[in-house]
C-alpha cells in the first residue's frame, strides 16, 4: 500500500486513504505545484490473482475514459505501471455514493431522483453517441457519486464496452444482478443503448422506493404499490425502462429524457385535472360551439389537410418547425431534408446565411432523438423519422446524412477543429457507401482525435505517425476535389487551406515546406481559373487565405513535434 505523505511519480503527494475495494485502494493526493487534489487508485500486483487479466480490464477502463469529456464523468489524468502496482490518477470527486445515501436515509425524495435521472440520462446520451458508441452496463447507486452541489458523477467504467455493430453477442457477460438487463447474461444478443436504459430504470426504482432489486424478492414492482404517494408518471417510465424485451423499452436516451422532462403530463392526477378543466370549459362553451360549428369544421379540415399534405407544407415552409411538420407527416419521404427544384429543404434553410449556429446544431441533433408529433386527439408520440427513412429509402438516407455532414464541415464554427470534424463524421459514417469522400472526412476526424490523445500522453512517435496520416488525407482530398462542381471545389479547397494553416508547424515536420507551398499555389491557380461570376468573391477570399497560409508555412522553423529544437 502507498504510504501517507509519500510521492507518486514525483508529484502526487498522498494525503489519506478515502476508500478500499476488493482489488484496489483509493487515496486522496495533492499535486502541490498545481495546488490541485486528485484521486489515486492503486491496484497491488501481489494482492490480486490473475493480475494480467485485471490489468487488461483497468487499461480498457482508462482507455475509454481518456476519450471522454463530460461534466458528469471523471477524467483520467495519468496511468502509472510500476513494478509493484498499477496506479490511476483521476479527478477527485467530493461527496458520497447514492448507495450510502440509501443506507443512511432510505428512499430518496422523488424530485431529487428525477433530477439525478436527467443528469444520468444526459451522460448516457453522450456515451451512446460516441464513435463507436460506449455501453456503460453497470448503472447502480454504488457507481453514482452525489456531490455537495447536488449534481451527480458516474464512476467505475470497469464493465463498459464499445458497441460493435457486427457483433452478435458480448464477448463477456458483466453487470450487477438486479440492475443488469436480461441480455447482459448472454444468449440474447449483444448489449446496446437499451441495456443502459434498463439499468437506469432499475437504479431509479431502488432510489425512489428504497427497495434493492439485488435482494429478495428480486423483482421490480410498480412503485406505487410500495409508496402510493409517488407519481404514476414516474411509475410508467420505470416500468417501461425495465421491460425484458429491449424493443419494449425506450429506444434511446433522448427518448427517455423527453419522458423524464414531461413525467407530470403522463401522471394520473395530472390527467384527471386536465379532464376536469376540459369539462368546466366545455359546459359554458357548448352554445358558442354550436354557432361556431361551421367555421370550426372548416378549420379542422384545413389542419387535417395540412397534416396529410406533405407538399403543401413544404411549399409554404418558412421555419424549421414547418419542415418538422412535413417530416413527421410522412417520415418515409426525403424532400423535407434535401429540398427539390420547387422548394428548398431543412438543411439548406439552416445554412442559407452561410453559418450553422449552435442553435441550428441543436435542431439537427434533435433529428436523432426523434421528432414530437401530436395527432388530432392530442396524444403526443415520438417519430423516429431518420430511422424510418433509412429503412424505406436507404439511398436517400445516405444522401441526407452526407448533406448534414457537409453542413457541419463547411458551415459549423465551433472554434475547435477536431470537434467540428467529429460532429461531421458522426453523420458522414452513414454515407460512405454512396459517397467515398465521406470516408476521407471520417479518417481526418479520426486523425484529429488521435492527435489530441497523443498530445496529452506525450507520445511523440505516435503523434508523428498521425500527422503523416493527416497530411496524406489532405493530399487525397486535394486530388478528389477535381471531380466536384465549382462551388464544392472552393469549399473543399478552403477547408484544406484552413487545415494547413491550423497545423502548419506539424505538417512541415512530415512534409517539405516547398511541397506544402506548391499545394497552396495550386489551389490559388485552380480557383482563379473558375469563371463563375457568382463565386468571384469566394475565390478572392480563398486566394488571400492561401497566400497568407503559404507565408506562414514558409516562415515555420523546424522544432520537432515534441517541442524541442531539432537543429
Amino acid at each position: 500500500m502507498l504510504e501517507i505523505g509519500s510521492l507518486v511519480d514525483g508529484k502526487y503527494k498522498i494525503l489519506n486513504k478515502v476508500g478500499q475495494g476488493g482489488m484496489s485502494v483509493v487515496y486522496l493526493a495533492m499535486n502541490e505545484k498545481a495546488n490541485k487534489q486528485w484521486a489515486v487508485k492503486e491496484v497491488r500486483k501481489d494482492g490480486v490473482k490473475d493480475f494480467e487479466v485485471v490489468k487488461q480490464g483497468l487499461v480498457a477502463e482508462t482507455d475509454i475514459l481518456k476519450k471522454l469529456s463530460h461534466p458528469n464523468l471523471p477524467s483520467i489524468i495519468d496511468v502509472i505501471d510500476t513494478e509493484d502496482s498499477f496506479i490511476i490518477i483521476m479527478d477527485y470527486i467530493q461527496g458520497n455514493s447514492l448507495n450510502k445515501a440509501l443506507e443512511e436515509f432510505g428512499a430518496q425524495p422523488q424530485e431529487n431522483v428525477i433530477e439525478w435521472a436527467k443528469q444520468l440520462c444526459d451522460v448516457l446520451g453522450y456515451l451512446h453517441t460516441r464513435i463507436p458508441p460506449i455501453i456503460y452496463r453497470d448503472m447502480k447507486p454504488a457507481n453514482i457519486m452525489l456531490k455537495p452541489d447536488g449534481n451527480v458523477t458516474l464512476i467505475d467504467f470497469g464493465t463498459a464496452r464499445e458497441f460493435k455493430e457486427k457483433n452478435l453477442a458480448d464477448t463477456t457477460c458483466l453487470g450487477t444482478v438486479g440492475y443488469a438487463a436480461p441480455e447482459q447474461f448472454g444468449g440474447k444478443g449483444q448489449t446496446d443503448a437499451r441495456t443502459d436504459i434498463y439499468c437506469l430504470g432499475a437504479t431509479l426504482y431502488h432510489l425512489v422506493t428504497g427497495m434493492n432489486p439485488c435482494e429478495p424478492p428480486y423483482e421490480i414492482r410498480p412503485i406505487r404499490q410500495i409508496n402510493p404517494s409517488l407519481s404514476s408518471g414516474l411509475e410508467r417510465i420505470i416500468m417501461k425502462c425495465t421491460q425484458s424485451d429491449p424493443n419494449d423499452r425506450y429506444q434511446s436516451a433522448a427518448e427517455l429524457m423527453y419522458a423524464l422532462e414531461h413525467y407530470t403530463e403522463i401522471d394520473d392526477i395530472y390527467r384527471k385535472k386536465q379532464k376536469k378543466k376540459l369539462f368546466w370549459f366545455l359546459t359554458p362553451a357548448i352554445l358558442c360551439l354550436v354557432f361556431a360549428a361551421t367555421s370550426a369544421w372548416g378549420y379542422i379540415s384545413a389542419e387535417g389537410k395540412k397534416n396529410e399534405n406533405y407538399d403543401y407544407i413544404l411549399k409554404n415552409a418558412s421555419s424549421s418547425q414547418d419542415y418538422y411538420d412535413a417530416i413527421v407527416t410522412d417520415p418515409k419521404r426525403w424532400e423535407a431534408y434535401l429540398g427539390t427544384e420547387d422548394y428548398r429543404g431543412l438543411v439548406d434553410s439552416l445554412i442559407a446565411d452561410g453559418d450553422l449556429t449552435t442553435e441550428e446544431n441543436a435542431v439537427l441533433a434533435k433529428l436523432r432523438g426523434g421528432l414530437d408529433s401530436t395527432n388530432l386527439q392530442g396524444y403526443s408520440t415520438v417519430v423516429d423519422a431518420l430511422g424510418t427513412l433509412s429503412k424505406e429509402n436507404p439511398e436517400k438516407y445516405q444522401e441526407v446524412c452526407y448533406e448534414i455532414g457537409e453542413a457541419y464541415l463547411f458551415y459549423y464554427n465551433v472554434g475547435v477543429e477536431k470537434d467540428k470534424y467529429q460532429t461531421a463524421a458522426s453523420w458522414f459514417q452513414y454515407a460512405v457507401e454512396k459517397f467515398p469522400v465521406a470516408q476521407m472526412y471520417c479518417d481526418i476526424s479520426e486523425c484529429l482525435q488521435n492527435i489530441e490523445k497523443y498530445k496529452k500522453a506525450d507520445q511523440y512517435a505516435k503523434l508523428y505517425e498521425e500527422y503523416e496520416a493527416l497530411w496524406s488525407q489532405v493530399q487525397k482530398l486535394m486530388t478528389d476535389a477535381e471531380q466536384f462542381d465549382d462551388d464544392l471545389k472552393l469549399r473543399v479547397w478552403n477547408e484544406i487551406v484552413n487545415m494547413v494553416r491550423n497545423n502548419a508547424t506539424e505538417f512541415c515536420e512530415v512534409s517539405s515546406q516547398s511541397d506544402i507551398a506548391d499545394m497552396l499555389d495550386s489551389i490559388s491557380q485552380k480557383s482563379a481559373a473558375i469563371t463563375n461570376s457568382f463565386l468571384q468573391e469566394n475565390i478572392t477570399t480563398l486566394k488571400e487565405n492561401a497566400e497568407t497560409t503559404k507565408t506562414k508555412v514558409l516562415s515555420v522553423k523546424n522544432t520537432g513535434l515534441e517541442g524541442g529544437d531539432t537543429e
